[in-house]
């Protein structure tokens, strides 16, 4: 019988060492293929897909992840912005600024009938709406929270293409769950003091970025990123890098890795920016003001007051109240897409209509 040395023992050991970096290395590289790669941060482990040389419009390696963490809940008030109870004129209004809907209200946005979107929808597609509505999405990765894929939002308390797109947004979301609180808000003084919601109170004498809102769905998760600067000025937009170490401030895992995915992407050119899903949306769906296309620059929607608007979607019978629910049409066939269907409201045939002339 041969017997080992301590030389041999000492060479086994060695080529065993080998053999177990090997073995690690090609089952790294194994996981990477499949795009499954575990990491630990933070003492929090995130199953993060990687997915390689994907190309979009917006640009090149875009990273989907798929993680499980705490929905960041946002304050319901602020000492430093308090609700505004005086009435103010059009054009410098903060009335009722950060006061919550009430149930009337809120009703409108999460009870709003299938037959609105449907009528919208065939609207859209017979060419019988005056505003401008449509987009072309580029296609991402998913962001995968919770096991359900993700909207998310990045806009500015200060702009009016934000204050008009977070209309069509909360009749989009309100297909897929529900709000339990939506806010009033504007868009800056210099940039039309439209009447908006807020998905929660701003900071709205300063410079601040607030995360969170209030909504819940089965189907999907929304996370909202509003930016802000003093309302009383003009559009005012802080840098994507301060608005991610804003966000990062709040140790949030959802919120991190959302503004590290928006980023990622390359689309990001101004507020508002929308991800739907598997479709990014630099800027808003539709162009949605008034009855007519804005012609100046005077808007319609300026002059009129939260009420006003919420009883036109409630009971739709001009070119304002179906263009928005027709634009929220867009965001809804995005998401439907994206679950392949399987939510009631994707059954209605103009969402499956504008599936397939969108190309989605």
């Amino acid at each position: 019988m041969e017997r080992y040395t301590n030389s041999t023992n000492t060479l086994l050991v060695v080529a065993l060492l080998v053999c177990i970096v090997a073995i690690a290395i090609l089952s790294y590289a194994l996981a990477t293929a499949q795009g499954k790669v575990v990491y630990i941060t933070r003492n929090v482990t995130r199953n993060v897909t990687v997915y390689k040389n994907v190309t979009t419009p917006s640009g090149p390696n875009v990273m989907g992840y798929n993680i499980t963490s705490q929905i960041l809940v946002p304050a319901t008030s602020y000492s430093d912005s308090p609700v505004v109870t005086a009435n103010e004129s059009f054009g410098h209004r903060l009335t009722g600024i950060d006061s919550p809907f009430n149930a009337s209200a809120l009703s409108i946005i999460n009870n709003a009938p299938d037959s609105y979107y449907e009528t919208a929808g065939e609207m859209y597609l017979n060419h019988s709406l005056a505003n401008n509505v449509g987009t072309t999405p580029s296609k991402l990765p998913l962001f995968i929270l919770n096991g359900k894929p993700t909207v998310i939002y990045l806009g500015s308390i200060t702009c009016v293409y934000c204050g008009e797109n977070r209309w069509a947004m909360a009749l989009a979301l309100s297909r897929f769950g529900n709000f339990s609180n939506i806010f009033i808000g504007y868009s800056s003084f210099g940039d039309a003091d439209l009447p908006t919601i807020y998905w929660a109170p701003a900071h709205y004498n300063e410079s601040a970025t607030v995360a969170g809102d209030f909504y819940n769905s089965n189907y999907i998760n929304f996370l909202a990123i509003e930016d802000g600067n003093p309302i009383t000025g003009g559009f005012d937009l802080n840098p994507i890098s301060t608005m991610q170490q804003r966000v990062n401030a709040t140790g949030n895992l959802a919120y991190e890795d959302a503004m590290d995915y928006v980023i990622s992407t390359q689309g990001f050119q101004g507020t508002p920016f929308t991800i739907w899903g598997a479709y990014e949306v630099p800027g808003a769906d539709a162009v949605v003001f008034g009855d007519a296309p804005p012609s100046n620059s005077t808007l319609q929607m300026s002059q009129w007051t939260h009420g006003e608007l919420l009883s036109q979607l409630a009971d739709p019978n001009d070119q304002f109240a179906w263009s928005e629910y027709a634009a929220a049409d867009f965001y809804v066939a995005m998401v439907c897409q994206t679950l392949n269907n399987t939510a009631p409201v994707c059954s209605l045939p103009a969402i499956q209509k504008i599936e397939t002339s969108a190309g989605l």
